[in-house]
């Protein structure tokens, strides 16, 4: 009888330990995704997408003549734009993304 009782009783241990741990890891999980919600972090991602859109638009619109092959219109707004990415942010796109997988 003694040691149906010590094993009941450690498996109460184990099952308040695991709900501890699970309530601490919910709560760091929800504490992470109100941080990336909050409204600073989201209004500079809109700003971001915003400026993004403006500077594809100008390679679009002022760079690009209209006597180019699809192919060359790909390579020259990629140049563009990887150029763009090394003024603004000192790496390409591809750097950036190397970076940070």
């Amino acid at each position: 009888m003694p040691i149906v009782i010590l094993l009941c009783l450690l498996q109460l241990g184990f099952l308040l330990n695991f709900s501890y741990i699970y309530m601490k890891d919910y709560r760091r999980l929800k504490t992470d995704e109100n941080s990336r919600l909050s409204l600073n972090w989201n209004l500079n991602r809109e700003i971001s997408k915003l400026n993004y859109r403006i500077h594809t638009d100008a390679i679009k619109d002022n760079l690009i003549p209209a006597e180019l092959t699809p192919a060359q219109i790909t390579y020259t707004y990629a140049n563009e734009a990887d150029m763009l990415n090394v003024v603004l942010f000192g790496k390409t796109a591809k750097q950036w993304k190397d970076e940070k997988p």
